[in-house]
């Protein structure tokens, strides 16, 4: 029988992204026959070997699921539980393990997708995919063109020089931003660096993949046809 590397029969079978689940190889999580293993490219077969994640055994690849959530305000994109803390997956059926393809901060809302698909998600968070994020910020100062060329010029985030694909006044507090980076609170470091007050902040777009009317902190399966716009800008 055919053995595959440990993180990729990992995320074939639902646990986390590929990268998630080297992580939690490299976390001493995983063991495969009763043994200890902390090296992703460890190769095994679900039907002959005996593979636990937390002591939780994996024995096949799960029916893949996506879903579109429009994330509520206040809730954490981990699936770690945190005392007194909301997670986005506390918001989807208990009996499906499930996980945030990329994050939005707890206080961003919008687009964001749930799968448990470890393929689909490194697929769409992978640098090389150079796909598009669109954000709705709405501040509390009226926008003028003076701030629109400070977003535009960008900022250091995370010690890297970055730069907006695109900045778009809509009304006088409203602008749209778009970006390819998706580093950490990356969109909310240009705007304050541009001496902007933010009042809230919303991911309306990933790739072809629009946000539409989903109320916020509710959820709908993904269509076949939008795992494929996503990759389409």
């Amino acid at each position: 029988m055919e053995k595959k590397r440990l993180s990729k029969v990992l995320a074939a079978a639902g646990i986390a992204s590929r990268r998630a689940c080297e992580e939690l190889i490299f976390d001493g999580k995983v063991t495969v026959n009763g043994e200890l293993v902390l090296k992703p490219e460890t190769h095994v077969n679900l039907q002959t070997d005996d593979v636990r994640v937390e002591d939780q055994r994996i024995r096949a690849e799960q029916e893949k699921i996506y879903y579109v959530l429009n994330k509520p305000y206040g809730f954490i994109c981990s699936n770690k539980p945190m005392e007194r803390k909301k997670l986005v997956i506390d918001l989807f059926p208990s009996e499906k393990r499930l996980f945030t393809v990329g994050r939005l901060d707890r206080d961003t809302t919008g687009l964001l997708i749930i799968t448990n698909d470890g393929h689909f998600a490194q697929r769409v968070i992978h640098p090389n995919a150079n796909i598009e994020k669109e954000y709705l910020v709405k501040t509390v100062q009226e926008i003028s063109h003076e701030h629109l060329v400070a977003i535009s010029k960008g900022a250091f985030v995370d010690g890297v020089f970055v730069r907006p694909v695109s900045v778009k006044k809509v009304r006088k507090g409203t602008i749209k931003v778009i970006v390819k980076e998706g580093r950490k609170r990356e969109v909310r470091v240009f705007v304050q660096k541009a001496g902007l007050d933010i009042l809230s902040l919303s991911r309306i777009r990933i790739g072809g993949l629009s946000l539409g009317n989903i109320p916020e902190g509710t959820f709908r399966e993904m269509a076949e046809n939008e795992k494929e716009a996503i990759f389409k800008n």
